[in-house]
């Protein structure tokens, strides 16, 4: 998404249009295609300028996606594993689930923060969770650790960068394009295993 559109609506839609984006990417199936770590620190460096409070707007972030993954552990819970024997859809891919339970089942409980930084991973993650009956207690306190390093930490990064260094704005696509591509290598590299490890098919 080019630097002006991203901008734009993070500015038109406010406080309210990311609380919901976070939340909504952070554990449910219709959220995988939202804009996570890139909105984050647009939202930051926003606040470097004084469009929003950062002592609102990093608090506000860090709720969502603690909120997003509990409904997502609990909608796994429940009714997660009808997802498995679900047809795919336009909003719906068997493929980012078997993504997701793949990272489970390598990573186990710390899942839940380190899919946090993986597209789509962390979207299905807890739902994964959920339906391997993860123990909640255990689920909560990764979910909690998650959010801070990944919701209020990738805010805080835009905004501390935004306020120390003009360049950061002047560079931003570029720098939300790098962001993107980091956080994907993790997905990718474990589909590759995946793939090399069930014969080139999943």
């Amino acid at each position: 998404m080019p630097h002006f559109e991203l901008v734009s609506l993070v500015q038109y839609f406010g406080y309210p249009g990311v609380f919901l984006t976070i939340f909504l990417e952070s554990g449910l199936p219709i959220g995988f295609f939202l804009p996570g770590a890139s909105m984050l620190f647009t939202a930051g460096l926003l606040a470097s300028k004084g469009f929003f409070n950062p002592w609102i707007l990093i608090p506000l972030v860090a709720v969502a996606a603690m909120l997003g993954d509990n409904v997502g552990y609990w909608f796994g819970a429940k009714v997660g594993i009808r997802l498995f024997l679900k047809p795919d859809s336009r909003f719906f891919k068997h493929e980012h689930l078997k993504r997701a339970q793949l990272f489970y089942e390598k990573y186990g409980p710390q899942t839940i923060l380190l899919a946090r930084f993986v597209p789509i991973v962390r979207t299905f993650a807890p739902i994964v969770a959920g339906v391997a009956g993860m123990n909640y207690r255990l689920f909560f306190i990764f979910n909690v650790i998650g959010a801070l390093l990944w919701g209020a930490g990738v805010t805080f990064l835009g905004y501390y960068l935004g306020d120390r260094y003009p360049f950061v704005e002047e560079n931003f696509t570029l720098i939300v394009l790098l962001i993107i591509f980091i956080s994907s290598i993790p997905l990718f590299r474990e589909f590759w295993r995946a793939r090399k490890g069930f014969g080139g098919t999943l």
